[in-house]
This record gives structure tokens, C-alpha cells and sequence, in this order.
């Protein structure tokens, strides 16, 4: 049988500071709770009932009735907790995982992980080396890379790049940013999904494949609008090049035509006599190693994740097709890249090439 609940009578003060503490936003809601259940209990209700008005358990009620009989308000408030644990690791502990980085992985390893770095250190867990890791955004798998131009004139070119796209020539010129993406392969891969004999159902495609031959995009992409022209070629010699080129001129006639290309040697021969009998097209030149700096580069990328990648082709007509499928999506919606560049400054470039080099 319950115990029955002590009798609780309440002094003027008592009753309104509990009132205010029920009433208030600001108040911790497990103190408005406690109070509710002596203004509760000091309006005649049982145990019982107060329990379930505040929808609790009946023993919480005891709890707070029976604390507030023997140290009235004061028993409201939390008792003291004991002290926490003495950390197991400090300061010391994370500096020495961050400088383990900086020495080499152990013999057979080319680059350290929680475990290891846990093995080194000897007294850290491996939880805590991951731990300290995520604290600082170290991602032990993630590698940058970097290609530095070696071209002399890099600056005068890069210039004369960038300076086409963020001031572009007006008057009747148009600014085309030309490429090729040589030997795309149409792949045939088995797709679908497979049962597993759990039960689970899994979609994707095999690892194997059947090649059906390649076949090499030349992409024209018009900077100022985003729409992109495209053909495509067996081979890809200066034939193949300038064919493409002049169906470029034809699409814009009489207009001056600033053309940014790659230093392949398909696109700049000793002696041009396509450009000198083409007075109105003039190529730009990207620094050797900054292939970057061209923008067609950019929707080649765009192209592979949405059409190539994982794609199930029977023949390179299909693959063709696909292509086309996808440059006419785009012209449809076709919007220029927003280029930007951002002022560099010698000491940014050092502390940059550092962490680089971590």
C-alpha cells in the first residue's frame, strides 16, 4: 500500500515564489515542474492525482513532496553531482597525435590511419586519435594535387585568357572556348539489380563489360551564352580539327571568332595556313599544364558524370546518340559559368603552398 503523501501548508512568500517559478518562461522546466507538484499538493490534491494530472509517476511526486516537507524550497533544487572524471586525455595527448602526422608512416604503409597512429602513440585509443582528427578536419585519405605551369609566359597568356572571359570582346565577336575528349568508349555493362539471399535487393551494374569501339568529341562552348556545338570524328588529327573549325565559321559569319585552345600540336602548327586564310578567328593560347583555363573542360566534366559514367551502350551510334541527347538538353537551359578570380597575394600563396605540402 502507498505511502500517503505528507501534508504540505504553504507561507505567503513560499506559495508566491513557486506561483512565479510555474508561471515564468525563463524558468528551468524541471524546477516549474517541482513546483507545480507542491502547488499541487498544497491545494489538497493526493499523490495519485497530482501524478496523474502532471502525467508522472507517482513516485516522483514522493520524491519532491517528501524533499520539500524537510528542506522546503531549497529541496527543490538539484543535490550536488560528484566531480567529473579526471580527463584521460589532455592538451599534450593531441599535440603528440598532430606531430605523429608529420613523421613517416611506418615501413609497408604509405600513409598512417587512426590504428596506426593509435599502435605509435602506444597509451591513445584509436577513438581518440579519430576523434582529435575530426576536431581538426584531417581527412588521412583525402589527397590534394597540383600541377604547376612551367610555361615562361604564363602570365601573359593566363591574362590574355581571363581577360577574354571577363571582358569579352563586343562589336559582332563572339568568344568560343574549343576542345577535344579523344577515345570516349562505349561500354556494354550488364545493369539492373540483384537479389541477395538475405533478401536485399541491390541495383547498379557489373563489373564487366564489353567494349564496342570509341569514337572522339570535338565541343565548342560559347562563353557569353553557355550553348555548346559538338561533332564528332574517328580520329583526331588536324584534319579532324580544322573540319570542325569550319563548321564553326560557318555558324557565325562575318563575325570576329577569339578561339581559347590547348597547346596541342594539332592546334598550332609551324606554318597556319587555315588561320591565315581565316583573318576573322584568332586562338588564345592557355599556358602549357593549365588546361584550366579553359572552360570546355568544365562541361566535359559535366558530361561525364551525367551521361558517360556507369552508362550501358551497344554500339558507339548509341553512345553518339546519348551525347547528342544530352547537348540538346543543355542549349535548352544553357547558361554561361559564372567565372570568377580571386586577387592572390605573395604571402596568401606561401601559407597556401605550406599546407599543400603537409
Amino acid at each position: 500500500m502507498p505511502r500517503p503523501a505528507p501534508q504540505i501548508q504553504l507561507s505567503t512568500e513560499e506559495k508566491e515564489l513557486l506561483e512565479s517559478w510555474s508561471r515564468k518562461a525563463k524558468t528551468e522546466q524541471r524546477l516549474a515542474h517541482r513546483a507545480k507538484i507542491i502547488l499541487l499538493a498544497a491545494s489538497g490534491l493526493s499523490g495519485q492525482g497530482i501524478a496523474e494530472q502532471l502525467r508522472t509517476r507517482p513516485a516522483r511526486i514522493s520524491k519532491w513532496l517528501g524533499r520539500f516537507s524537510r528542506e522546503r524550497l531549497a529541496g527543490l533544487a538539484d543535490q550536488p553531482r560528484s566531480g567529473t572524471k579526471q580527463r584521460k586525455y589532455s592538451r599534450q595527448t593531441e599535440e603528440r597525435i598532430l606531430q605523429a602526422l608529420d613523421r613517416a608512416a611506418p615501413q609497408g604503409y604509405s600513409r598512417w590511419n587512426g590504428r596506426l597512429l593509435a599502435e605509435q602513440l602506444g597509451d591513445v585509443s584509436k577513438d581518440q586519435v579519430w576523434r582529435v582528427l575530426r576536431h581538426h578536419r584531417i581527412q588521412l585519405a583525402r589527397r590534394k594535387s597540383w600541377c604547376v605551369s612551367t610555361d615562361p609566359e604564363f602570365s601573359r597568356k593566363a591574362a590574355d585568357v581571363v581577360g577574354l572571359y571577363l571582358n569579352p570582346p563586343q562589336h559582332n565577336a563572339v568568344v568560343l572556348c574549343v576542345d577535344e575528349k579523344p577515345h570516349i568508349q562505349a561500354l556494354e555493362r550488364a545493369q539492373g539489380w540483384i537479389r541477395l539471399p538475405d533478401g536485399r535487393a541491390l541495383t547498379g551494374f557489373s563489373h564487366e563489360y564489353r567494349r564496342h569501339g570509341t569514337t572522339t568529341l570535338f565541343a565548342a562552348l560559347e562563353v557569353a551564352t553557355g550553348l555548346v556545338r559538338a561533332t564528332h570524328s574517328r580520329r583526331r588529327r588536324r584534319r579532324e580539327f580544322l573540319d570542325f573549325m569550319n563548321e564553326l565559321v560557318a555558324n557565325y559569319p562575318g563575325q570576329e571568332i577569339h578561339v581559347v585552345l590547348d597547346n596541342l600540336n594539332t592546334h598550332k602548327p609551324k606554318d597556319d595556313r587555315w588561320l591565315k586564310a581565316h583573318p576573322n578567328v584568332h586562338f588564345h593560347f592557355t599556358p602549357t599544364q593549365s588546361c584550366w583555363l579553359n572552360q570546355i573542360e568544365c562541361w566535359f566534366s559535366i558530361l561525364s558524370r551525367s551521361t558517360l559514367q556507369g552508362a550501358n551502350f551497344t554500339s558507339v551510334r548509341q553512345l553518339i546518340g546519348a551525347i547528342a541527347a544530352f547537348i540538346t538538353a543543355w542549349n535548352q537551359t544553357a547558361e554561361p559559368f559564372e567565372w570568377t578570380k580571386a586577387e592572390v597575394h605573395p604571402q596568401n600563396l606561401k601559407h597556401t603552398y605550406s599546407n599543400l605540402c603537409k
